[in-house]
């Protein structure tokens, strides 16, 4: 072996014997106890005094931010503070009904009645925040003033109703409206939704889906049918709430639906039957007028031959008193009482056409006073069904009465207001009036 390569080798060696017996003595000093007269430390005199810090600062040691009660429990509770309590009392401010606080030691109780609930004094599931303090008695300056909330709740559950702004049972017409309100008296848990559903068919009501909604429906003419008795038809409105666990309550509203006119339609009727009176009214006057002016020419041409027979007999009388026109005048007489016979013939007497005058007179007076009596009040008169009965009766039994005269059509000549100017003629009026 090389020389140059044995010195390294020592040196290697030596080292590691080194670290070898410095690995042994570290591990047996760490294996045997520590004698105190050996020990070298030193106790440093500041490390054995015991610091402590005084509380100084009031404060309530046991505060519950926040209290929650049940009805009909009972709360006692000790405030406590960190100082000697009989140099402090204590206050409440704003503290619900029947809240009592000990001013001397701090006993906070409370007896929670349902007396104070049911008379509105206290509310359930409402946070009330109390203001609570404690002060010094010798120095005003030192105090706490600080708050908790406290709560009451009730486990009893109280079902949640529905109650319509009506009575059970409504009474109404056909043609009436229906309009209520849906309320809800909501108890622990409220009405969420509400269902609709009758017994019968309905059509154009409101529908009600939630609490304060309207219900409207307006009754239609035809609801009640020939076939129901007493022409009454009962119908039943139910009206179901629900709350978010599906609990329901029904209520119920009976209506009974009289039978009742469908005024729109009996006071176009009646429009109607008086506006045909009216034209056969003015019928009448135009055929009045056509018979008494045929009575009228009549009459004067009779009178014209009455006029002439008298003239001729008179003359006769007067030539026959001369001795020349004797023959004349015996002739002219004669000629007087031939007149007659023509008369006849081409003017005969017009009785019946005058008697038919008198009837249909008597028959436009008696329909105007017919239109005038059975007028109406009003769109929704309660006669209107009998008014336009007695316009009908009355029209049917004059067109029955006056069948066979020959009615003329109103001439475009003349209108309604000469027509009434000429039947209302005092002379006119005075040829047919009554006479005793």
């Amino acid at each position: 072996m090389n020389k140059s390569y044995i010195i390294p080798l020592k040196f290697t060696a030596l080292i590691l014997i080194l670290f070898l017996w410095q690995v042994k003595a570290y591990s047996q000093q760490q294996l045997e106890p520590v004698s105190p007269a050996h020990t070298d430390t030193l106790i440093s005199p500041v490390d054995s005094v015991v610091h402590v810090k005084i509380d100084t600062v009031l404060r309530i040691k046991n505060l519950n931010p926040y209290f929650t009660l049940h009805v009909d429990s009972t709360l006692n509770y000790q405030m406590e503070i960190n100082n000697d309590p009989s140099k402090y009392y204590w206050y409440l401010r704003n503290s619900p009904v029947g809240l009592r606080l000990n001013k001397d030691n701090g006993l906070l109780t409370f007896k929670v009645e349902k007396s104070f609930f049911l008379s509105g004094k206290l509310k359930y599931d409402t946070e009330y925040k109390v203001n609570i303090g404690v002060q010094n008695l010798d120095n005003p300056k030192e105090k706490v003033d600080t708050t908790f909330t406290i709560l009451f709740y009730n486990t009893d559950i109280i079902q949640s109703k529905v109650k319509p702004s009506v009575t059970s049972v409504l009474t109404v017409d056909e043609g009436d409206t229906v309009n209520f309100k849906i309320q809800c008296e909501n108890g622990s848990f409220p009405v969420e939704n509400i269902t609709f559903s009758s017994n019968l068919p309905m059509k154009n009501y409101s529908q009600v889906k939630n609490c304060s909604d309207d219900f409207t429906w307006t009754v239609p003419f035809d609801f009640v049918k020939e076939t129901d008795s007493a022409k009454v038809r009962i119908l039943f409105l139910n009206f179901i709430g629900s709350n978010k666990f599906m609990s329901k309550d029904t209520a119920v509203v009976k209506i009974v639906v009289r039978d009742a006119l469908n005024y729109p339609l009996v006071f176009e009727e009646h429009k109607l039957i008086q506006k045909n009176v009216s034209n056969y009214v003015r019928e009448l006057k135009f055929t009045f007028l056509q018979l008494d002016k045929n009575v009228k020419n009549n009459k004067s041409a009779r009178t014209g031959f009455d006029i002439t027979g008298s003239t001729t007999a008179l003359t006769g009388t007067i030539l026959s008193s001369s001795a020349s026109t004797a023959s004349v005048g015996k002739i002219l007489p004669g000629v007087g009482v031939s007149l007659v016979p023509i008369k006849e013939a081409v003017a005969p007497q017009k009785v019946y056409d005058q008697n038919q005058a008198s009837m249909v007179r008597g028959a436009i007076k008696r329909l105007e006073y017919m239109i005038q009596d059975n007028s109406l009040v009003g769109e929704r008169d309660p006669d209107i069904a009998k008014k336009t009965a007695r316009l009908k009766d009355e029209l049917k039994q004059s067109q029955i009465q006056l069948v066979d005269v020959p009615i003329s059509i109103t001439s475009s000549e003349l209108t309604e207001e000469e027509l009434d100017k000429y039947f209302n003629d005092p002379k006119v009026m005075k040829k047919y009036r009554v006479k005793r």
